[in-house]
């Protein structure tokens, strides 16, 4: 399991591929889910121009480390990775990989989905949008 919080832009399929490769568990998957996030260029009507987002050192990563084991357990994951980035952010980076490895896909897929829907919504990472003509805090949702 790892988890890591940057704030540096990162490439997700490199970051993807060189954590499997460390793993070093091949023939034991079969299934690799993934998501990737990537800053929009709009929210709620509004041209977003960037946005820098925030997060709680030392909290935030025990909050995902402990999202990370549940599903490891729930859905018998062989592992699971998380980089999610924080600082400033421009449209088209990268924020997010979440991915999981499981022996099925049924298990892996879930597992994605839930790391990703749990670290979207309850997370402590604060987003606020730079506009045309102004700033904004974004409210937390699990849609977007």
């Amino acid at each position: 399991m790892k988890v890591e919080i940057r704030k540096k832009g990162f490439e997700p399929y490199a970051e993807l591929a060189r954590y499997q490769t460390e793993l070093n568990i091949d023939g034991q998957y079969g299934a690799c889910a993934t998501f990737i996030g990537s800053m929009r260029d709009f929210n709620e009507g509004d041209s977003v121009q960037s946005m820098v987002l925030e997060y709680y050192p030392g909290m935030t990563e025990k909050y995902l480390e402990k999202i990370s084991t549940e599903a490891i357990d729930r859905w018998e994951l062989l592992d699971s990775l998380i980089i999610h980035r924080v600082g400033e952010i421009h449209p088209a980076d990268p924020i997010v990989l979440v991915a999981a490895w499981s022996a099925h896909r049924a298990a892996a897929f879930d597992a994605c989905r839930h790391l990703m829907e749990d670290l979207k919504s309850k997370a402590p990472f604060w987003k606020k949008e730079t506009l045309s003509d102004g700033e904004r805090w974004v409210e937390k949702n699990t849609l977007g």
